[in-house]
C-alpha cells in the first residue's frame, strides 16, 4: 500500500518518471559518468548517492577515495602537507580515476586542479551544485573537521574562499543546479532532468 496518502497510481507514475529520466540521462552522458562539483556543504555526496539510486549508477566519493589511498583523513592530510601539498595529492588521485556508469562526487577543492578536472570532464558531464554564500556558511560548521582546504592558509576567510572558487565552478560546469531551498531528492531529480534534456556541452 502506498504511504503518505499516495495512490498506487501515483507511486507507479513517479517510478515511471524516474525510469524515463534514467534512460535519457544515461543516453546523454559520455561514458554514463556524472561528475558533481560545488562548494563545501553544497550536498555533492548526499545528492550523489540519491542520484546514483535514481539512475541505477555506481557512486564514487572522491574525498573518501583520497583518504583510502593515503591512509589518513582529510584534516590530517591538510595539516601534514599544507594546502598546496594536499591539492597535489588530490590532483594525482583524481587524475587516476577510471570508471564508467558512475556518479562521481568531488571535493570542493577539486576545481583548483586543472589536470584532474580535465580528466574527469573527459569521462562524463560536469554538474555544478550551486549554493549561495549564506547557505554554504550555514551548512559548513567546523571547516577544519570537514577537511575544507583554505588555499591561502589560515588568513583566508570563508568569503575569500567562496569568491575564489565561484568562477572555477562556473567555468567547468556543463550543467548548473541551484541547491538553495531544495531537498536532496528534489535536487537529484533536477540533475537527472537536466541531463535527460541534453543540450550542447559548454566549451572550456
Amino acid at each position: 500500500m502506498a504511504a503518505n496518502g499516495e495512490s498506487a497510481g501515483d507511486v507507479g507514475s513517479a517510478q515511471a518518471t524516474e525510469d524515463a529520466l534514467s534512460r535519457e540521462a544515461c543516453a546523454n552522458t559520455a561514458n554514463s559518468n556524472i561528475i558533481l562539483i560545488g562548494m563545501p556543504g553544497a550536498g555533492k555526496s548526499t545528492v550523489g548517492v540519491v542520484l546514483a539510486k535514481i539512475l541505477g549508477l555506481d557512486f564514487l566519493d572522491c574525498d573518501l577515495l583520497i583518504q583510502k589511498t593515503c591512509g589518513a583523513t582529510l584534516p590530517q592530510l591538510i595539516d601534514s602537507l599544507g594546502p598546496e601539498g594536499f591539492l597535489r595529492v588530490e590532483n594525482d588521485v583524481l587524475s587516476s580515476v577510471s570508471c564508467e556508469h558512475t556518479v562521481i562526487a568531488t571535493g570542493g577543492s577539486a576545481v583548483y586542479s586543472e589536470e584532474a578536472m580535465a580528466h574527469l570532464r573527459a569521462m562524463g558531464r560536469v554538474v555544478y551544485l550551486r549554493v549561495d554564500y549564506d547557505e554554504m556558511a550555514r551548512r559548513l560548521g567546523d571547516i577544519h573537521a570537514r577537511g575544507v582546504v583554505m588555499r591561502r592558509g589560515a588568513g583566508m576567510s570563508l568569503r575569500d574562499m567562496f569568491e575564489e572558487r565561484l568562477p572555477l565552478y562556473e567555468a567547468w560546469a556543463d550543467e548548473t543546479i541551484d541547491m538553495d531551498g531544495k531537498t536532496i531528492t528534489a535536487a537529484a531529480l533536477d540533475v537527472a532532468t537536466a541531463l535527460a534534456d541534453g543540450g550542447e556541452r559548454k566549451q572550456s
